[in-house]
């Protein structure tokens, strides 16, 4: 079986967790079956608009990771504005980054450090939603929905529903996070949710009767393929029922299983649960995914940052440089963007109880790969890190940044429900340092 997703709740400071964010998932609200969702994609697949074969890595360190302790240390600082947990020198000259991050330091040549991210709702939903959707919308503070269309959701519109070659979904959610479905588009685009009804199909955990039949699955695929030769359920399915069975059966139960790897691939990347996700994710780009989200949560660190930053940095410190030397060994680094994000940064200056609070005038990002100008630091903060000094680079621009790479037209509209034609990126330019 199947058990690569986390049910760690993260809590942030105003009580809600990353899981909480489901509540709003199409597919983890309906309750549609694997077939139920293969007819609805059926026909957005039909209006899909195949484009570049590339993907798109979205990793969320949901709850406001520093930009300070993470990738712009500001060493030269006043004490209370420097990272806690001191900085350390990249295989880049004259690029330094937070001192528990060793082994992304030495694979910072294939990777890209914004210093200039930036926007103005500092709290946890707003902040989110303006992140995952290139928008502000300040209600998602007091727990409103999501109101644009996240970028996955985006994709899936545009390329299709499933990848015509290997029936893949587009657009594969890992774990919640607010703005990731696709709000108006509408639920054809939903993501393949692996913490909802679509992981209980893939792990085995439903009736058969979910496929036209009321005996229960069987203990393993090979003997439940042998119990179908013999009784001929496939002639009583119908097209697809018969899609969502052999779904199961196909390449798509391969490329879910991890375990397949390389036992040196699967050391380098470590045996924790974020390790075990971008490995999985890395498998998916390949076999056709487009979109893929994680959310690696805690980083809402109101107190005693150093001891949570040394807590939590180590598994995202050796994840990440795995994933990143994985891309590049398979020459996969042209085909996939690794992006890492959150909804804020936190205050430069460190408070009373050792911690930082929540500072949207300036955030973390970090990329790998995407055919981008990886091994330099993009743009620049002021000197003690509270804003931007060179031009503020803004969500639409990083969303811009994503559509350059998965070959999305800047201009791209779609009628809302009104029948008005919205942008998806009303004015977002591509990163000009990483695209030239």
């Amino acid at each position: 079986m199947l058990n690569l997703w986390s049910n760690r709740k993260a809590v942030d400071c105003d009580g809600s967790t990353r899981r909480d964010f489901l509540k709003a998932g199409v597919l983890g609200a309906s309750g549609l079956a694997l077939a139920d969702l293969l007819r609805a994609r059926a026909q957005a697949t039909a209006n899909g608009q195949p484009t570049r074969n590339t993907s798109v890595v979205w990793l969320w360190l949901g709850g406001g990771p520093t930009h300070v302790e993470t990738f712009d240390p500001k060493m030269t600082a006043p004490m209370e504005f420097r990272s806690t947990v001191g900085a350390i020198q990249t295989n880049v000259t004259g690029l330094e980054i937070g001192g528990v991050f060793p082994k992304m330091a030495r694979v910072a040549d294939k990777m890209a450090f914004v210093r200039s991210f930036a926007h103005t709702n500092s709290g946890h939903g707003g902040g989110t939603h303006w992140v995952m959707t290139g928008y502000n919308y300040p209600p998602a503070d007091n727990g409103q929905g999501q109101v644009k269309p996240g970028f996955g959701s985006i994709l899936a519109r545009h390329r299709g529903a499933n990848n015509p070659h290997s029936g893949l979904p587009t657009y594969v959610r890992m774990n919640g996070i607010l703005g990731d479905g696709p709000s108006w588009l509408g639920s054809a685009y939903a993501p393949f949710d692996t913490a909802g009804n679509a992981r209980n199909n893939m792990n085995l955990q439903v009736p058969l009767e979910r496929l036209g039949d009321r005996r229960t699955l069987l203990r393993s695929f090979d003997s439940l393929s042998r119990e179908v030769d013999r009784s001929g359920l496939m002639q009583g399915l119908d097209a697809f029922e018969t899609q969502a069975f052999e779904l199961l059966q196909s390449r798509a139960r391969e490329t879910f299983d991890v375990t397949r790897e390389d036992p040196r691939t699967l050391d380098m990347y470590g045996r924790g649960n974020l390790a075990r996700q971008l490995l999985m994710a890395r498998r998916l780009c390949e076999s056709g995914v487009g979109f893929v989200t994680l959310n690696y949560g805690g980083w809402d660190m109101h107190g005693q940052i150093a001891n949570s930053m040394r807590s939590r940095a180590p598994e995202l410190d050796r994840a990440v440089s795995a994933f990143v030397q994985d891309i590049n060994q398979r020459g996969l680094d042209d085909d996939i963007l690794l992006v890492i994000t959150g909804e804020f940064g936190r205050t430069p200056r460190v408070n009373g109880s050792a911690g930082r609070d929540h500072w949207a005038p300036l955030s973390t990002l970090a990329l790998a790969g995407g055919g981008l100008r990886m091994g330099q630091a993009v743009g620049e903060s002021n000197a003690r890190a509270e804003v931007p000094r060179t031009t503020p680079i803004r969500p639409l621009d990083l969303m811009a940044t994503v559509f350059h790479v998965l070959g999305i037209p800047q201009g791209l509209h779609y009628n809302d429900p009104s029948g008005r034609p919205i942008p998806m990126n009303d004015g977002g330019r591509p990163i000009r340092e990483l695209v030239g």
